[in-house]
């Protein structure tokens, strides 16, 4: 036992001896190890200082040569601009220089110029006091003459002067006259030329087949034992017809027709439409006829638009508000003179464009105020005011444009025209409304017109006779020849012109002539 375990001691021992022994033996291996790699170490980083020593030198040698060449080029640079500058500056003190030496010469030669001025004024004063003594010498020889003049005249100069202006006067007037005469023969004679080819023109491209309208509708019959049951029994279903449409029903001996009387074209329409259905329908009493009203009132009321689209269509007139196209077919139910209003107004669009097209002035504003210029008649018997105010109102409220608004006001010479369309619109109106058949005239304002006519030519001194001819579109004045003479004559045309122009209210236009008669009477014994 004790042998073991001095065994295991000494192993014990021997291996602890042989572990130191490795432990000390790699120890002083390490140690070498580690100063070899010590060593190496500081000799890579001595080799790395040199390395970035010798660098920085070549980069500073680098930085160096640089900064000179940096040097060299801006000296170079400094010096040519300045070598610029001195150039430009020399160039500009030689240019002052010739300027200085070009100024020198012109105040020489101002100075010069100035005392021949001096000498020049002397001269001139020297002239004028002679002249004013010649002037004096001159008015003194005048007035010497004028008082021997009025001492053989018998007049002061104060009377002969004013007897020679009268005499000036009274020669200038007469030439005057001659001269505006003469002028305005030719300017009469060209302008009326042209206007009469640019009209007649017009005229020929538009074929009216219109002529005035009447205030009654004729409906025909199938046969006469209609007319009985229209009349109703003891007369009811005509009456209640008269009440519910507004219009006479005239019922005689002509056959197989009734007449239907109204100033009103929209109730006489309605009743022609509604009284046309009554007779198809067969079924004619009171209730029945309320009804058939209704519905014609409705197909009516229905066709001013389509009436209205229309017109604008065959004007070549478009974007016109909703509410213009209805008022427009409104007018295809209102006459003037006579005359419908809504074939007048196309008469005067297409008349108005076709001028507007001969002077090149704009087609389509003239064809839209000549469609509207009348618009204010489709409302003026429902609302106050005259048919112009109200069309202006309409334009402006649907808005229109001035040219159109224009047109309008100057239709009837209300308000100064602004634009040469609006002319052209005032001629189409006269030439729609002044054609034969266009308008009629009740006889008691027919022969009111004349007389008012002939009066005022009457009213004017030298005036012996007038005499109103061609329906009151012309009128003749015969002048006493001892008071008035050609230039006069010219003179009294153009002043009864304007009055009838000023107080008269007439369709189309009044042409008037001054007639002058010279007549020398002698007998033979």
């Amino acid at each position: 036992m004790d042998m073991g375990i001095i065994q295991i001691v000494i192993l014990v021992f021997v291996f602890l001896v042989i572990g130191l022994g490795i432990f000390i033996l790699g120890w002083i291996a390490a140690n070498k190890i580690n100063h070899a790699k010590m060593q190496s170490s500081e000799a890579y980083a001595k080799k790395l200082t040199h390395d970035a020593e010798r660098e920085a030198d070549n980069i500073k040698k680098s930085a160096v040569l640089e900064a000179k060449d940096e040097w060299y080029r801006e000296r170079t640079k400094f010096e040519k601009e300045t070598y610029e500058k001195r150039h430009t500056i020399e160039e500009a003190e030689k240019t002052l220089l010739d300027r200085e030496r070009k100024l020198d010469k012109k105040v020489d030669i101002l100075n010069a110029k100035e005392r021949n001025i001096v000498i020049k004024e002397r001269e001139i004063a020297a002239k004028e006091k002679a002249l004013r003594v010649k002037t004096d010498q001159l008015n003194q020889l005048i007035n010497e003459q004028n008082e021997k003049l009025e001492r053989i005249s018998g007049l002061t100069s104060h009377d002969a002067k004013e007897l020679l202006l009268a005499n000036l006067e009274k020669e200038a007037r007469v030439e005057a006259a001659k001269i505006a005469k003469e002028i305005r023969d030719k300017a009469v004679r060209e302008a009326e030329k042209e206007a009469k080819e640019i009209i007649i023109g017009s005229i020929q491209r538009c074929a009216a087949e219109h002529t005035v309208e009447s205030s009654v509708s004729v409906v025909p019959l199938p046969n006469d034992e209609m007319k009985g049951r229209i009349i109703g029994r003891e007369g009811r279903n005509i009456r209640s017809f008269e009440i519910e449409t507004g219009v006479d029903v005239i019922v005689d001996d002509t056959p197989e027709a009734v007449i239907l009387c109204g100033f009103d074209r929209i109730r006489r329409e309605i009743a022609r439409r509604a009284l046309e259905k009554l007779i198809a329908d067969g079924r004619i009493h009171p209730a029945r006829i309320e009804e058939v009203v209704e519905k014609a009132r409705k197909e009516v009321e229905d066709s001013f638009t389509e009436l209205g689209e229309n017109a604008a269509m065959e004007c070549k007139v478009y974007n016109l508000h909703p509410k213009l196209v209805e008022l427009i077919g409104r007018l295809n139910y209102r006459s003037s003179y006579g005359q419908n209003v809504l074939q007048h107004s196309i008469e005067v669009s297409i008349f108005a464009g076709l001028m507007a097209t001969e002077l090149g002035l704009d087609v389509q504003d003239a064809r839209r105020a000549g469609l509207l210029h009348d618009i204010g008649k489709a409302l003026d018997h429902n609302m106050e005011g005259t048919h112009t105010e109200i069309g202006l109102m309409l334009v402006r409220k649907y808005d229109e444009g001035e040219v159109v608004q224009d047109a309008i006001s100057s239709i009837h010479e209300e308000f100064e025209m602004k634009y040469l369309v609006s002319a052209i619109v005032q001629t189409a109106d006269t030439i729609s409304c002044a054609r034969p058949g266009a308008r009629r005239e009740d006889l008691e304002s027919y022969v009111k017109r004349l007389e008012r006519l002939e009066d005022l030519a009457d009213s004017f001194d030298g005036v012996e006779k007038t005499y109103a001819i061609q329906a009151g579109r012309e009128i003749r004045v015969m002048v006493n020849t001892d008071i008035v003479d050609d230039a006069q004559a010219e003179q009294l045309a153009i002043d009864i012109a304007k009055k009838i122009e000023d107080e008269l209210d007439y369709p189309g236009q009044i042409k008037v002539t001054i007639i002058r008669e010279t007549r020398s009477v002698q007998y033979a014994r």
